[in-house]
């Protein structure tokens, strides 16, 4: 019986430094920044979208975990002005189109898998859902002190988004936009 004891007793010690090891740190949105490039055959545009919220997870210094929460009704187009058809674009991405803002305010990004690269470099696999589509993607994730800096190119037509593809519309010709587009983050926390 005090063997019994015994093995419990350190067995919640051990859960209970695991636990406490564990630490959720919130990323500071309005700090924190995401920007995205998109592709056509003639050109590309980039822009901004705004994390709602955001947490990565550490065991020690060690990443592993992370939620984002993405508005998709924030996305803006910062390559151009107002009366060059910013508004326009804008209007556009967040049609049914694209992302269909109305209906799908806000995409989410969950980290299933992280692999350890060194030296603060972690590869990630984590299911992306964009307008009530999840997929899995893949990337690398770089830590250094409060910073975390990623980027994923996502494969659009994975999520419903099929406007302007060239992989299901025919003779398009210089109209074409491709199904990949980037996202560059600098999280802060």
């Amino acid at each position: 019986m005090k063997n019994l004891k015994t093995i419990a007793i350190a067995l919640l010690v051990t859960f209970s430094t695991a636990a406490v090891s564990a630490q959720t740190k919130k990323v500071d949105v309005a700090k924190s920044k995401v920007e995205w490039v998109g592709k056509k055959v003639t050109g590309q545009h980039s822009g901004n979208v705004s994390l709602k919220e955001g947490a990565l997870v550490f065991s020690g210094k060690k990443l592993t975990g992370g939620t984002f929460t993405v508005d998709m009704g924030s996305i803006t187009v910062t390559d151009l002005k107002a009366g060059e058809g910013k508004e326009k674009l804008e209007g556009h991405l967040k049609s049914p189109d694209f992302f269909g803002t109305e209906k799908f305010p806000t995409s989410k990004l969950v980290f299933k898998k992280i692999a350890d690269k060194g030296n603060g470099v972690y590869t990630v696999t984590a299911d992306l859902t964009i307008k009530e589509t999840t997929n899995a993607v893949t990337f690398d994730v770089t830590v250094k002190g409060n910073t975390a800096t990623a980027k994923v190119t996502i494969d659009r037509t994975k999520f419903d988004i099929k406007y302007g593809s060239g992989s299901f519309f025919d003779n398009l010709g210089d109209k074409a936009i491709s199904d990949n587009f980037d996202i560059t983050a600098t999280l802060q926390f």
